[in-house]
């Protein structure tokens, strides 16, 4: 039986041939184009690794402070209802922590090497 890569180990290929074959040999806009597609397919990488637990751990911080369950979506729209009806304010115990963790994931997936990011950690 032959196995195939999964999707992450294919994704990851196909950067790191970007990055070690294919860039050092590319100049000008096509060499921009590659920086482009490998930084692209990174985020692809980060996501696949990261995504789901970022996931899960958002709607578990969701569901304590709106004391309700639901999809992430679910969660997420009602979160917005009432931050924007004034339910729900910086105030809210939780809310800021919860805020400052999801767009920690984001950057996390997006931009790892941001310096920002380490530090908002401490």
């Amino acid at each position: 039986m032959m196995d195939q890569p999964s999707i992450l180990e294919l994704v990851d290929a196909v950067r790191a041939f970007l990055e070690q074959h294919a860039m050092p040999e590319l100049k000008g806009r096509t060499a921009f184009h590659a920086r482009v597609a490998a930084n692209a397919l990174g985020i692809v990488s980060r996501e696949l690794k990261l995504g789901a637990r970022l996931a899960d751990e958002e709607r578990e911080r969701l569901t304590q402070l709106l004391r309700q369950e639901g999809t992430l979506d679910e969660l997420n729209r009602e979160l917005c209802r009432r931050i924007r009806e004034g339910a729900l304010g910086l105030e809210t115990p939780g809310l800021k922590e919860h805020l400052s963790a999801v767009t920690r994931g984001k950057v996390e997936v997006d931009q790892p090497h941001y310096s920002g990011l380490r530090q908002s950690a401490s």
